[in-house]
This record gives C-alpha cells, structure tokens and sequence, in this order.
C-alpha cells in the first residue's frame, strides 16, 4: 500500500478524498500516477507505485497500474471515429503534433474566426493543450508544462469544437455547454494531473511559436509528444470521471 499526501487542489481531478469523500473516481486517477512516474517506458507489464507526492488530500491505494496494451493510442489529426471509440475513464498516450493554447489565445482564435481570419493552425482533427509553459532551461526544448484549469476556455471551446477540434487538455471540470458540444460534434476533454509539469515535459520532444508571439508564455505553439500521457474526462456520450 502507499500513501499520498498534500492538499485539496483544484488542479487536480481527485478532490475532496479526506473522510472517503470523493468525487471522482480516485483509484482509476491515482493509479494513472502510476504511468507518469513510470513515463510510459515499458510495454505489456505490470506497473508498482513505490512513492510520490500530489497535490491532493492523504490517500491510500493498492499500488497497481493495469497492462500497458490497454492504453490507448492517439495520433493526432484525430478523426471522429477516433475519438467516439474513447470512454470516460480510458487511459491514452499521445503521440504526434498537439498545440498549445490558453485563454487570451482562445479568444484570439475565437475572434479570427468570427471574421474569417486564417487560424494559426488547422483545427480540424486537433488536439488543444490547455498550458503556458516555463522557459525552457539549457539543453531543453520545454520547461514545466503542466495544465492550467480548463474551465477557463468554457466560453470558447464550443466554438472551436464547432470548427473541427477534437480533443483538449486540461485540469478540471468543463461546463455545461461544452460537455454539450463534445456530444453533438464528436470529440473528448482528456484530463492530466496538476503539478506533475516537469515529467509531462519530458514527453515534448520539440516545440515551436507559431502564433500570437505577444502573449509571451501564453502564445500558441505547436508540440511534437512521444506516449503524453491523459486520461479521457468527458466522452462523447455525456460520461464523465467526475461527480459533483
């Protein structure tokens, strides 16, 4: 058995666990620990997790992690089908270019296509990070990249969901209206851990501006990720690991 400790944390999607209250499924997040610290370098085995501290309340769980062939593949430009055959709850590993973006660039993706502006990238088929990464130390292509909270892009995620995005990722609930949308047109909010940035770095092997420079950390760029590990928050049929 192994405990975990820290604090409440909206960061994170395992919330208010103290007391065995929780509100989500907390065995399936925790033992999704389990794959950042092992960062997806093994095939077909069985994972054990000895020790690691998350922004969350004291836990205990059975320190398993399930067979890495039931991990989910994702390469992105991602088509509908791709994303209707994924679960609330499935574990996926992303591999491929996804694109970072946060609200001010939201609403600059939002506003150019409100008038016809050509977007920075296609959405169609995209994966949207919600993150403002660190500068990148010396001998790095990233610095800290973990999720801000999603529900800050609420109100401009249905429109780009609209326009072809398939997937995002983030931290937290998303509201109404987009659940809606990923219903309707076909695509997954994938959820990763809060304060887990510096190993979620290790899985971008390049990264590059490629619009709204200004917005300094906040500006879009274009990731290549090599197994970025998620799992699926909201699906397209209105399930969720989340309980409120």
């Amino acid at each position: 058995m192994t405990n975990y400790q820290g604090r409440e944390h909206s960061a994170c999607p395992v919330r208010s666990l103290h007391r065995g209250q929780g509100s989500c499924p907390w065995r399936l997040i925790l033992t999704g620990l389990a794959a950042f610290f092992e960062l997806f370098n093994s095939q077909n085995r069985q994972y054990s997790v000895n020790s690691v501290g998350v922004q969350g309340w004291q836990f205990v769980v059975r320190s398993s992690w399930k067979n890495m062939s039931e991990i989910k593949k994702l390469q992105p430009p991602l088509t509908e089908a791709d994303v209707r055959s994924l679960k609330a709850g499935d574990e996926v590993s992303i591999t491929g270019v996804i694109y970072t973006a946060r609200d001010m660039a939201h609403k600059r993706l939002c506003e150019a296509i409100d008038v016809g502006e050509e977007l920075p990238f296609a959405l169609e088929g995209a994966i949207i990070y919600f993150v403002g990464p660190t500068p990148a130390r010396p001998g790095r292509v990233i610095g800290s990249a973990g999720p801000t909270t999603s529900s800050r892009m609420d109100a401009f995620s249905p429109k780009l969901i609209t326009n072809g995005l398939r997937a995002m990722i983030g931290k937290g609930y998303r509201g109404d209206e987009v659940r809606d949308a990923l219903k309707k047109y076909g695509a997954v909010h994938l959820s990763t851990i809060g304060g887990a940035g510096a190993l979620l770095s290790q899985h971008i092997v390049a990264a590059e501006v490629i619009g709204y420079e200004d917005l300094g950390t906040e500006a879009i760029r274009k990731l290549q990720v090599v197994d970025f590990p998620a799992i699926v928050g909201y699906d397209t049929a209105g399930n969720s690991v989340y309980r409120k």
